[in-house]
């Protein structure tokens, strides 16, 4: 095993047209009474990390929102459920992306796995939604284990050890995201990003961060293996106009 492979979820292997942001919405009025700042970001951060900030916001103490957190994700997730099978929201995988995770699956020198803000329940109830299996993902990090996304590479690659008894260099581990969080979050372990530009950032924006490899998409299965494997040169990261 030579690369450990780890997707974001939402704006790169999904959409789930805004099912996600309705679901933690509703769950935090019936938490705390507001869903607090309706202009925040909730792209390139924890579920967790969204609630707290956005409470922090509207004037709750620490210790409330953490004492309420396990109901609010109960009843975020809960709420997933029904918004996820509503048929308005047009739930469905990106150009490439069934593509490109059946390559990495079944590549004998790479894991697949998945580091994600979403919480595990969360996680699964939307690759649940487009048809994918979430037992093929086999090393996984999730805004569940952390409110930090920063902290979650260095998770699933000490997952990957337990799972495989593999130590693997932290150049070998690749976070395909299409946020400047994603891009960010691994670079105290020395992994490599793939940014794409299925979400809410365009190439150029993402390449001011300095990714190994920018997409317009994951179209390209070809090209995004050569990324993967570390086959690419810096031309790759060239901003290109959308």
């Amino acid at each position: 095993m030579r690369h450990l492979v780890l997707f974001d979820i939402d704006g790169t292997i999904l959409r789930t047209g805004g099912a996600g942001l309705d679901a933690m919405r509703a769950a935090l009025v019936d938490t705390f009474g507001t869903s607090g700042d309706p202009e925040y970001r909730y792209d390139g951060r924890t579920d967790p990390q969204i609630a707290r900030e956005l409470m922090r916001g509207a004037g709750v103490d620490d210790e409330t929102i953490t004492a309420r957190m396990p109901m609010l994700l109960r009843r975020y997730t809960d709420g997933l459920v029904a918004r996820l099978a509503e048929p308005q929201r047009h739930v469905s995988m990106y150009p490439g992306v069934a593509a490109l995770i059946d390559a990495v699956d079944a590549h004998p020198d790479m894991m697949l796995g998945l580091l994600t803000g979403n919480v595990d329940r969360g996680a699964r109830l939307k690759l649940g939604a487009v048809g994918l299996d979430f037992d093929r993902f086999r090393v996984n990090a999730f805004g569940s284990d952390s409110e930090v996304r920063a902290q979650l590479p260095a998770i699933a690659h000490a997952r990957m050890r337990e799972v495989t008894g593999i130590d693997l260099a932290g150049s070998d581990v690749v976070v395909i995201g299409d946020t400047p969080a994603d891009i960010a979050c691994g670079r105290d372990l020395g992994a490599r990003a793939i940014a794409v530009a299925t979400g809410r950032y365009s190439v150029k924006e993402l390449a001011a961060h300095a990714p190994y490899a920018v997409f317009e998409d994951l179209g390209d299965t070809d090209a995004v293996m050569a990324a993967i494997e570390g086959r690419v040169g810096a031309e790759s990261t060239q901003p290109v106009e959308r």
